[in-house]
């Protein structure tokens, strides 16, 4: 695989303008010994690459040794470079191969237009993994925010909190994220950071003031971290049960920001003792009751007596009667 080794070689040179030969070993996994007898065979082979010594010194690649990529708008190539290659081609294998095509594509880019691509990649950032599944929101206001973190402009919002109160900001926007099916704004209010979830926007103008962007701020760096830290912060209910085996694929798509933590071998009966959390108790009871007789709650013991309350009570419900059941006060009446 010499021959890709050193189209990278050269590529990276064509993006960085001069890489040591370290740099270059540590990004292409090899010893700078063999750096070194790459750039021997490059240079052999015509391309003009040349070492300058000292500090700041490194391998480079004569100024007039480019390849331009044309054909693409300034548009098409934010969309390019509109994120970092996911989780999910780490999954299938491809995550290098991404990393590669898009060394390439930058290398073959003007100057100018790899300017415009890191400008799109510090400001949309897509996090292809949702909190847990929910429906498409609606998001009107999100131009007018993408417009602002295109402008660099602060935004003047309205904005309702979970507990429905609705409160004025000024913003400095930094960003915009996309988590699943909801877009997000990472803005910044008298220099803290703050989210806000861009459905709950009731109104958004763009100011004509400049924003104010941290030194060094960076969109995916920080998204990773709020994460992490969101997650942390989550109330965490477990709940340790037995179950039928065949609604384990069920019991892990229950959502609500619930996670199985472990599962056991088969019992005496082929049963799997599970371990799972919930945020909720409510959530816990909503989700297990569901299931039927193909789930026991061992523990709490508190989940395990609300969910047999419950399920005596609709028992009792129906054995009454209910509404429009076979007997009782509470049977249904025919229509005139």
């Amino acid at each position: 695989m010499r021959a890709d080794r050193l189209l990278s070689i050269l590529l990276l040179l064509q993006v960085h303008r001069r890489m040591t030969a370290r740099e270059l070993a540590q990004r292409l996994e090899v010893s700078e010994r063999t750096i070194h007898r790459d750039m021997e065979a490059l240079s052999a082979a015509g391309v003009p690459v040349f070492a300058e010594r000292g500090t700041g010194g490194g391998w480079a690649l004569v100024e007039e040794y480019r390849t331009n990529l044309t054909g693409l708008s300034p548009a098409e190539i934010q969309a390019l470079f509109l994120t970092k290659p996911s989780h999910l081609l780490a999954d299938l294998g491809l995550d290098k191969a991404a990393t590669a095509a898009l060394i390439k594509l930058l290398a073959a880019l003007p100057s100018g237009h790899r300017r415009d691509a890191e400008y799109v990649r510090q400001r949309i950032h897509v996090d292809g993994a949702g909190w847990h599944q929910a429906g498409e929101e609606g998001v009107p206001f999100l131009p007018v925010l993408q417009e602002a973190v295109w402008e660099e402009r602060q935004v003047r919002l309205s904005y309702q909190r979970g507990d429905g109160t609705v409160v004025e900001r000024l913003v400095d926007p930094l960003g915009l994220v996309a988590k699943g099916r909801a877009w997000y704004l990472v803005a910044a209010v008298e220099g803290e950071m703050r989210t806000y979830r861009v459905s709950r926007v009731q109104a958004a103008s763009v100011t004509d003031q400049p924003c104010v962007r941290p030194a060094g701020f960076d969109l995916a760096a920080h998204w990773e971290q709020s994460s992490a830290e969101f997650r942390a912060g989550l109330p965490r209910y477990l709940v340790t049960m037995r179950i039928d085996p065949a609604i384990l694929p069920r019991l892990r798509y229950a959502g609500k920001y619930s996670q199985i933590e472990r599962v056991g071998p088969p019992d005496a009966q082929g049963w799997l003792p599970v371990s799972m959390k919930f945020e909720f108790e409510e959530d816990a009871c909503e989700c297990l009751l569901g299931l039927g007789p193909h789930v026991e709650i061992l523990e709490p013991r508190a989940l395990r007596e609300k969910v047999i309350s419950l399920a005596e009570a609709v028992m009792a419900f129906y054995e009454e009667g209910g509404e429009g059941g076979e007997g009782g006060e509470g049977r249904m009446k025919p229509p005139l």
